[in-house]
C-alpha cells in the first residue's frame, strides 16, 4: 500500500513538474520570443533596466555616504595612476628648454634632458596607453558585480544583503533563462539558414534569409538581455557597401545584426562556430576564409572586391581593428579595408560599463567563459550611431582613408583616438617602429631649427 502511495505521489510530482515547464515555456515564447522575433518589446525590458538604475544609484549613494574619501571622479571614467599633460612631449620639452638659460657650448642639449625622458619611460612602464587598453575598463562607482570592484571591501549589512540577491538573481534567474534564449536563438539559426539555403536564388531566398538570420540574432540579444540605442537610421549601410565599426566584443555582430542583416568576413573554424558558418553561407554570401587563404592578400581582396561591385549583396561586415579593445579607444584600422573601394559605412559603438563588462579579454577568458560572464551581468547597454558614408579622396591614400575614418568613429562615440595597432596586444613592436621613435626622440633631444632659432634669440 506504502509502495503503490508514494508511486502515485512520485507521478503527481512530475506532473506539477512537467505542468510548471510548459508554464514556463509559454512564457517564454509569449513574453520574449514573439516579441523579438517581430522586433517590438512589451516593456518588460524598459521596467527592468528602470528598477535596475534605482538600485544601482542607491548603492552608489549609499558607498559615498559610508567612504566619503571616494568620490566619484567627473573628468574622466578612468582612475588613472599617472597624471599625464594634454601637450605632445615636443611641447613639453620645447617649455622646459625656454625656462633654463642656454647652454655656452654643445647646442640646446643638457644633461637635464636625461631626466625627462627618465619620467616618461617610468611613467609608461607604469601605465602606458597600449596594454591598458587590452584590459577590462576601470568604473568610477561599483555595479554590485565583484569582478569590477577588485578593492572591494565591507561597506554595511544592507549593501552586502542587495548584493547576495543580486547575486541569486543573476545566477539563478536571470543565467537559466539568457541560457535557454541564446540556445534556442542559435538552434533556429542553423535549422532556418540551412532550409532557406534549399532555396532557389529568387528573390524570396534573399527575404526569408534576411528576416531568419535578424529574427535569431534579436532571440540571442534578448539572451543577453541587450537594450540598444540605435542612432541616425537613415545612415544605415546600404547594398554593395563596407560597413567598419570599432571592436570590443564577439557580441558587436549581435548587436549591429538586430537592426540589419550582413555579410559576415573571417576566417572558417571547425567546431560548433563551423556549423555555425557553414548553416549561414548556405542562405546567405557571407565570405569564409580558409587559413591558408587569409595569408594571400590578393585572393581576399579579390573575393570582397566582387562582393562590394555587386549591388544586390549585403553589406559586408567588418571590424578594421582586427581585436578587441575595451570601449575605451580607437586603435589603428588595417588598410586592406580601406583598398577595397566602394563605400564605407562608418558605425560606432559604445557600451555601458555600468550593467554588464562588454569586452572580452581572449587572453583571460575563453568563448565559453565570456559568454557566461555575459549572461551573469545585469545587461548588456549600449549605443550604436550610423555615420555618414565616407568616400576615398582624391590624392588619399587607403591609411590616410583609414586613419580619417577611425577618428570620425572615435569622435562619435566619445573613445580616445590612437594611432598603435591593436596586433600589439600578441606580438611584439616591430623593429622599424621602434626605430622611427628613436629618431623621433634624437630630433626632440637635438632640437629643430625653430627651437635653436628660439633659444638663440
Amino acid at each position: 500500500m506504502c509502495d503503490r502511495e508514494r508511486s502515485v505521489a512520485m507521478e503527481d510530482f512530475w506532473a506539477i513538474v512537467l505542468a510548471g515547464l510548459k508554464v514556463w515555456v509559454c512564457l517564454i515564447v509569449a513574453l520574449l520570443m514573439v516579441p523579438a522575433m517581430f522586433g517590438f518589446s512589451l516593456g518588460i525590458s524598459e521596467t527592468y533596466m528602470k528598477i535596475l538604475v534605482k538600485i544601482l544609484e542607491w548603492a552608489t549613494l549609499r558607498i559615498q555616504t559610508v567612504n566619503k574619501e571616494q568620490q566619484i571622479l567627473k573628468s574622466s571614467s578612468f582612475n588613472g595612476l599617472v597624471q599625464r599633460d594634454d601637450g605632445s612631449m615636443e611641447e613639453e620639452l620645447r617649455g622646459l628648454r625656454r625656462s633654463r638659460p642656454k647652454p655656452p657650448v654643445g647646442g640646446d642639449f643638457t644633461l637635464s634632458d636625461c631626466f625627462y625622458f627618465y619620467r616618461r619611460g617610468i611613467e609608461d612602464i607604469i601605465e602606458d596607453e597600449v596594454t591598458q587598453r587590452f584590459s577590462s575598463e576601470e568604473l568610477v562607482s561599483w555595479n554590485l558585480l565583484t569582478r569590477t570592484n577588485i578593492d572591494f571591501q565591507y561597506i554595511s549589512l544592507k549593501l552586502t544583503m542587495v548584493w547576495g540577491l543580486g547575486v541569486f538573481v543573476r545566477y539563478c534567474i536571470l543565467a537559466p533563462l539568457r541560457i535557454m534564449l541564446a540556445s534556442i536563438g542559435l538552434t533556429w539559426l542553423v535549422i532556418g539558414t540551412t532550409a532557406v539555403g534549399f532555396l532557389p536564388n529568387w528573390r524570396l531566398k534573399s527575404w526569408l534569409s534576411e528576416w531568419v538570420h535578424v529574427m535569431c540574432y534579436r532571440i540571442c540579444a534578448r539572451g543577453l538581455s541587450c537594450t540598444i540605442h540605435y542612432h541616425n537610421k537613415e545612415n544605415r549601410p546600404r547594398k554593395g557597401g563596407i560597413c567598419v565599426a570599432n571592436h570590443t566584443s564577439p557580441i558587436d555582430i549581435v548587436i549591429l545584426c538586430n537592426d540589419g542583416c550582413y555579410a559576415m568576413v573571417g576566417q572558417s573554424h571547425g567546431g560548433l562556430m563551423g556549423v555555425l558558418q557553414r548553416a549561414m553561407a548556405r542562405s546567405c554570401p557571407h565570405i569564409w576564409f580558409e587559413r591558408a587563404d587569409m595569408k594571400d592578400r590578393h585572393l581576399v581582396t579579390k573575393r570582397l572586391t566582387d562582393h562590394v561591385n555587386d549591388k544586390t549583396k549585403l553589406p559586408i561586415l567588418i571590424f578594421p581593428e582586427g581585436t578587441c579593445i575595451n570601449n575605451t579607444s580607437v586603435m589603428m584600422f588595417k588598410k586592406g579595408s580601406f583598398e577595397i573601394g566602394g563605400t564605407i559605412y562608418p558605425v560606432a559603438i559604445k557600451y555601458d560599463p555600468q550593467f554588464g563588462d562588454a569586452f572580452w579579454n581572449s587572453a583571460k577568458y575563453n568563448m565559453v567563459s565570456y559568454l557566461l560572464r555575459m549572461m551573469t551581468s545585469w545587461a548588456i547597454v549600449c549605443n550604436v550611431w550610423y555615420l555618414p558614408a565616407m568616400h576615398q579622396q582624391e590624392g588619399e591614400d587607403a591609411v590616410q582613408f583609414a586613419n580619417r575614418v577611425k577618428s570620425v568613429i572615435a569622435h562619435q562615440g566619445g573613445l580616445v583616438d590612437l594611432s598603435w595597432d591593436g596586433g600589439l596586444k600578441r606580438a611584439k613592436v616591430k623593429d622599424t617602429y621602434k626605430e622611427e621613435q628613436q629618431k623621433k626622440y634624437s630630433s626632440m633631444v637635438v632640437g629643430s631649427e625653430e627651437d635653436r632659432s628660439s633659444n638663440s634669440d
